[in-house]
């Protein structure tokens, strides 16, 4: 067991406020010591409980139960599993254990074989026979379910050595994929809820606050405000009653890094928050995440009643006279409840629509009282900061962007998934080192970094650090995390059209600037996709955009215009042939496309012409095609028919 005291106590006692050097977590005493033979009995019966004892020495198949890998099958492969180690008679020697994600969702589902962490990928109930025969029993691994590298072509046996995974580093992901999130007893045995432990009988709150200030801890909503300085304002206000909010809201495109953790790791974000409540005075705690992840709130539910259960959550915990509870408030998926006061106004039963600031929540929050709210990879980093300490979570990343950050790398490249890398990383690392480069060896185009607010940036931005600040100066936020990768076959007017549609549904409406400016600047967009739009529109969209950043009344509407002030800022020249040239260059505005059959390619067999829904496309069997430009409704039927390359697009 991990030590956590600086020296031994005078006297060996069962007291929780006076441990022994060497304890461990007791499920309903809190920390016991384990000096005398009585203490060791204690320990034991505690080990018993928590089923460590049975399983140690055991081997173990970790099957991820994420909502990617669950979607594709994974449940089934716990059945097979279990069912053909019974049949050869090793359900005592060898464990089935569920996890969360393991972030490489698109090669789930995923399997690991422990102690040697062999690394299986797509695996299906059909493959269990031979997993079992091959490789539990006479030690043969199945080559075929290994992972294959896109650009090398090598094969990687261990978790460790799969490109993916060997470039992270993993702190907030740590127990992702590894331990089963419906299981308590595997939160503890990770070192689970010693942070709280060591903060509720070594630490006074102003320390956990100092200890977080130290870390260098910055919200990852989004908007980085320092971490410990927003808990040190709550802590201060005045209230006879405060609140801890975990924003679970997720409403970015692409997005699923809060899902994950809320899925693979609940008891971290329960812990996180936990020190939080101690830290600032607050007693109770939400957990605001939408209903579109069921998964996740199925798992938080299990997690809080097994820590209620353990005597971890609920009145005089550990007998500290601490006292905490918390609640899960399922929202109803509008993007704009993912800004603070908006998510607050919510979860007090009223539409979600954002509030005038000042004040904040941190002084009038929640009903009123001071409100501590961090979304959900923030609560997860704490419970490590408070074990290991803000020195050593300050070590990593750059001056002012301290630790590590989880994106949802998607888009045109190899390996899409859960990703977490040290703050100061390049772009171009995370794209090609653990993303595995483009797809197809198409040319990298540009990446969305952010979400529907962030920013698109170039190749000239792929040595750009990736941290808080260097972002900003780029036209982009960090965000959430959301990172879209795109190639030479976006179109990146088009890209700041689906953006900005997706804002402007989501607008409240409260407030004008967002509520009129998002469906202005749309309608241009949207003008010049369809080769509509004169050069004087990119002037009125530059200036519609800088108005709306300056003036709108929350989060939402102040950043909304960055896709479109980071495209016109790095590829103006594409805005300018959509509109003087009538071009769409990257081939994919429909408005803008020319349709033509390459008579050289044609054989005449006329599958073009039978899907033509226009009947644009003529010509004599075993002879070149033509189309009709005039009657040509541009959907590209004739293109995917096609077999043999002969319909081109400009």
């Amino acid at each position: 067991m991990q030590t956590l005291m600086d020296k031994c106590c005078d006297q060996c006692t069962h007291s929780p406020a006076s441990p022994c050097k060497d304890y461990i977590l007791c499920r309903k005493t809190g920390p016991i010591c384990h000096d005398d033979e009585n203490c060791r009995r204690q320990r034991q019966e505690v080990l018993n409980t928590i089923h460590l004892s049975e399983d140690s020495g055991r081997r173990q198949i970790l099957i991820c139960a994420g909502t990617g890998c669950s979607s594709s099958g994974s449940r089934g492969l716990v059945d097979a599993l279990q069912a053909s180690l019974k049949e050869h008679g090793l359900e005592d020697k060898i464990k089935v254990k569920i996890t969360g994600c393991h972030g490489f969702c698109e090669q789930g589902p995923l399997m690991i074989i422990e102690p040697q962490k062999i690394f299986y990928t797509r695996v299906e109930a059909a493959d269990v026979p031979e997993i079992v025969e091959s490789h539990l029993i006479n030690n043969q691994v199945v080559e075929r379910l290994l992972y294959v590298d896109p650009i090398s072509g090598e094969k990687a046996q261990t978790y460790e050595t799969v490109p993916f995974y060997a470039r992270q580093k993993r702190l907030v992901l740590h127990n992702c994929g590894h331990i089963n999130p419906e299981n308590i007893a595997d939160y503890i045995a990770n070192d689970g809820y010693l942070a709280l432990t060591k903060a509720l009988f070594e630490m006074t709150p102003e320390q956990v606050i100092e200890e977080v200030k130290t870390s260098g801890l910055r919200g990852r909503g989004g908007a980085g405000f320092p971490t410990g300085m927003k808990w040190s304002f709550v802590r201060a206000a005045e209230g006879d009653k405060k609140y801890v909010v975990c924003n679970a809201d997720e409403g970015d495109p692409g997005a699923f890094m809060d899902r994950s953790v809320l899925e693979g790791d609940p008891h971290a974000v329960l812990e996180g928050m936990m020190v939080c409540g101690y830290a600032v005075g607050a007693d109770e705690g939400y957990i605001y995440v939408r209903a579109e992840y069921p998964l996740a709130i199925q798992r938080l539910k299990i997690a809080i009643a097994q820590a209620e259960e353990c005597g971890i959550l609920g009145e005089n915990i550990f007998n500290s006279g601490f006292n905490f509870r918390v609640k899960i408030k399922a929202g109803a998926g509008a993007f704009v409840c993912g800004e603070e006061t908006a998510l607050l106004t919510s979860i007090e039963g009223n539409r979600g629509m954002p509030r005038v600031r000042p004040p904040f929540p941190a002084q009038k929050g929640l009903w009123g009282k001071p409100t501590n709210l961090n979304n959900v990879e923030t609560y997860a980093n704490v419970p490590q900061i408070i074990r290991n300490g803000g020195a050593w979570y300050a070590s990593m990343g750059t001056e002012k962007s301290k630790g590590t950050k989880i994106f949802a790398l998607t888009g045109k490249v190899n390996n899409t998934g859960l990703v977490e890398v040290p703050m100061g990383i390049t772009m171009r690392s995370i794209i090609f080192d653990v993303g595995g480069g483009i797809q197809g060896g198409k040319k990298f185009k540009a990446v969305q970094i952010g979400g529907p607010s962030g920013g698109c940036l170039p190749d000239e931005q792929l040595d750009l650090p990736v941290d808080y600040d260097s972002l900003t100066a780029a036209g982009a936020i960090m965000g959430s995390g959301g990172l879209v990768v795109m190639d030479e076959t976006t179109c990146m007017v088009d890209v700041a059209r689906f953006f900005l549609n997706f804002t402007q549904a989501e607008s409240c409406g409260k407030c004008t600037p967002c509520r009129e400016g998002t469906k202005r600047m749309l309608e241009i967009l949207t003008r010049i996709c369809e080769g509509k739009g004169e050069m004087e529109d990119i002037d009125t969209l530059e200036r519609l955009a800088r108005v709306v950043k300056n003036t709108a009344l929350c989060g939402l509407g102040q950043t909304c215009p960055n896709p479109i002030l980071s495209t016109l800022r790095y590829f103006r020249d594409e805005y300018e042939a959509h509109i003087r040239d009538k071009r769409c260059p990257a081939h994919v505005c429909p408005a803008l496309l020319v349709y033509t059959i390459n008579a050289e390619k044609c054989t005449g067999c006329g599958a073009c012409a039978r899907s033509c829904p226009a009947g644009a496309i003529s010509g004599e069997k075993k002879q070149p095609h033509v189309i009709d430009a005039s009657l040509c409704i541009k959907c590209g039927n004739c293109m995917q028919k096609c077999k043999f390359g002969a319909v081109e697009k400009a």
